[in-house]
């Protein structure tokens, strides 16, 4: 049948046809028979303060040179700074909390569940870093641009054996100038839909450092003081305090700012003669099989920064998902080195140095720092997670933060350093 006459069959057959005014319309069909279930990672009551706007129109207001990095600000007019001078809060004014449904909705569990059916850790830090923002903004109010600067230890009390409810809260706990500490517990939910007391209900504890920046990006922004009056106030604000003293005198005795002391010299000079002797083919002393190189637990990753993970300003990746994608590269150097399935112990003092734009090149470098012997037995693991970012339209690579994580193995296992760079990493 040559072409122009199949043309001319198909012409007829489409008069033929109903018109559009009167063809039967059919209902479009779901794929599933449920109501769909849709989370983004984070859950939704604690992504309500997320973003203040769709990705286009944040791209189209920028390029246009509107876009104001905080929105309005205090006057409810775009661009301008002035703020209201901060007044005195109370610890109860930012408490705030949620309760995450994971006994009650199976799809929500989709999304904290890893695949030995156990609670997916990476998943709870984003909602930790998600909360610890709204605690901030209830203390702060809207003026200011508040960023995740560091989070100063996660530690787990009584790990989960089957998925409750889960209730997140936490407070403003200490306050300085223009940077506030978060304090954060997890707690497990009874079947009476009661919180269990003491630690046997205590999931984990955490405390994030927020800091407050000029909407503009210029500098950092007071905040409101805190007002502290019973005696458990004070001792939570003396606490903080006391905390915030410590890792100023930590930094002092940072390495990149000193010499190792006479004890760590002479940690490293050992370390250096031990390995010596394993790599002389004349000494009868050969590496216990036990112990495995530093450099040899290396592992790294690299992505793209995508806009369905920014932050509340739109063109700066959410603290929550670095904190997600260090934690589970940090898990996976852990299983390769000790080869056997690690648990998690505590996210030790880590710091965001920068912000991480969106649609830049993020790499991620893990490696085994540190281990130890258990009590019990075991071992202890600390790996390190090095986070750079790379500027695609300029070429130009910027440290943004590190990241300690603490797993135990039930297996005794070393790591040991060969360079300078890798004894100075080599520390608790």
């Amino acid at each position: 049948m040559s072409l122009p006459i199949r043309r001319l069959l198909l012409v007829n057959t489409l008069r033929q046809l109903p018109s559009a005014t009167n063809a039967v319309r059919f209902t479009a069909r779901s794929f599933t028979i449920s109501a769909p279930k849709c989370y983004d990672g984070v859950y939704k009551e604690l992504s309500a303060m997320k973003l203040e706007k769709p990705w286009l129109q944040a791209l189209e207001e920028r390029e246009a040179k509107k876009y104001h990095p905080a929105g309005m600000t205090a006057s409810g007019v775009a661009g301008q700074t002035s703020i209201d001078q901060p007044q005195p809060k109370r610890m109860k004014d930012s408490y705030h909390e949620i309760v995450l449904p994971l006994a009650q909705d199976d799809w929500l569990v989709d999304t904290y569940v890893n695949s030995s059916g156990q609670l997916r850790l990476g998943s709870l830090f984003q909602d930790l870093d998600a909360l610890a923002g709204i605690i901030a903004y209830k203390h702060t109010g809207p003026g200011p641009t508040i960023v995740t600067a560091a989070v100063d230890r996660i530690s787990i009390i009584t790990p989960m054996h089957k998925f409750v409810d889960l209730r997140l809260s936490g407070f403003v706990s200490y306050v300085g100038r223009s940077s506030m500490e978060i304090s954060i517990e997890a707690r497990q939910m009874g079947a009476d839909g009661k919180p269990i007391p003491g630690n046997q209900g205590l999931l984990l504890t955490c405390a994030f450092t927020m800091v407050a920046r000029q909407p503009n990006g210029n500098g950092a922004m007071e905040i409101s003081p805190l007002i502290v009056e019973t005696p458990e106030e004070k001792a939570i604000f003396a606490k903080g305090q006391s905390y915030k003293n410590k890792k100023k005198d930590l930094a002092q005795t940072d390495l990149l700012r000193q010499t190792p002391n006479d004890e760590e010299s002479d940690l490293i000079h050992q370390m250096w003669m031990m390995q010596c002797q394993y790599a002389d083919p004349q000494s009868s002393v050969r590496k216990p099989e036990d112990t495995v190189y530093m450099k040899d637990s290396v592992m790294q990753s690299t992505m793209v920064m995508q806009p369905q993970y920014r932050n509340k300003h739109s063109f700066m990746i959410f603290g929550g998902y670095l904190m997600k994608q260090t934690m589970e590269l940090a898990f996976c150097c852990c299983s390769a080195f000790s080869h056997v399935r690690p648990t998690f112990l505590s996210l030790d003092p880590s710091t965001f140095d920068a912000p991480v734009p969106v649609g830049s090149i993020l790499y991620l470098t893990a490696k085994v720092a540190y281990t130890e012997p258990a009590q019990n037995g075991g071992s202890r693991i600390q790996v390190r997670v090095e986070s750079k970012v790379k500027d695609v339209e300029h070429g130009k690579v910027a440290d943004t933060g590190v990241f300690n994580y603490t797993f135990f193995v039930p297996k005794s296992i070393k790591v040991m350093p060969l360079t300078y760079t890798e004894f100075v990493s080599f520390q608790p």
